[in-house]
């Protein structure tokens, strides 16, 4: 079964919060939306956490968030995980590549991370920003190719960050967007998707019929036969 949750901001805490340890079985994927935070300092505690993890009979997948040390997860290996690119952090956890579409049984996710920090200044000043946190041009075009080599089809899209107009319709007044927001508008409108789960905005709720808020919740995605997709 494959598993859907928000941010986790490298608390070992959320496992046992969430119920996964106990929910999840061998075999069975955990995809987190982003801030998963446990590549953040390189300490020993912090390896002693995701050596745990590698203990786990499930795997856990993530996509970056706007919390990650990206000078860190870089030096991962780069491997192929689910007929996408991927960096291997453990045996069965792995960062998920901006754009890659990943088919896990038999479904097809979109995957891309990224996000900007509202709090950048005071990141700067403790060393705990990267600019690697938006995308680049170059990722967003190839991310494109990607969604038109699958026809603009994919059973499910992963981000961090939401499209600008679902972001704007969790608030009364208008909440600041940028490029990668707005990118996402342009696959809304142009790819065919049955839902659309993202954590930024640290909130468990529909949006829209196809537009999922995460955080604390863990959503199971529905078994399907890839002859059945029928969207």
């Amino acid at each position: 079964m494959i598993y859907i949750t928000g941010d986790m901001h490298g608390d070992y805490k959320c496992f046992e919060q969430r119920n996964i340890k106990r929910q999840l079985k061998k075999g069975d994927t955990l995809i987190v939306c982003g801030d998963f935070g446990f590549i953040w300092d390189g300490s020993e505690e912090e390896n002693k956490k995701l050596d745990k993890m590698s203990e786990f009979l499930f795997s856990i997948s993530f996509i970056d968030g706007k919390h990650e040390n990206f000078d860190l997860l870089k030096n991962f290996p780069e491997t192929t995980f689910c007929s996408g690119k991927s960096r291997r952090i453990r045996k069965n956890i792995f960062h998920l590549t901006r754009g890659e579409i990943y088919t896990i049984e038999n479904q097809t996710f979109f995957a891309f991370g990224g996000g900007e920090s509202q709090d950048r200044d005071v990141r700067l000043e403790l060393g705990k920003w990267w600019k690697e946190e938006m995308p680049t041009f170059e990722e967003i075009s190839d991310a494109a190719r990607k969604l038109n080599g699958s026809d603009k089809k994919v059973d499910y899209i992963i981000t961090h960050e939401p499209p600008s107009y679902i972001k704007n319709a969790t608030n009364k007044s208008p909440i600041e967007t940028n490029f990668l927001n707005t990118f996402f508008d342009s696959i809304a409108k142009e790819v065919k998707f049955k839902k659309w789960f993202f954590g930024s905005l640290h909130l468990d709720k529909k949006i829209t019929e196809k537009h999922v808020g995460v955080f604390d919740r863990v959503i199971q995605i529905p078994k399907t036969s890839r002859k059945k997709r029928g969207f």
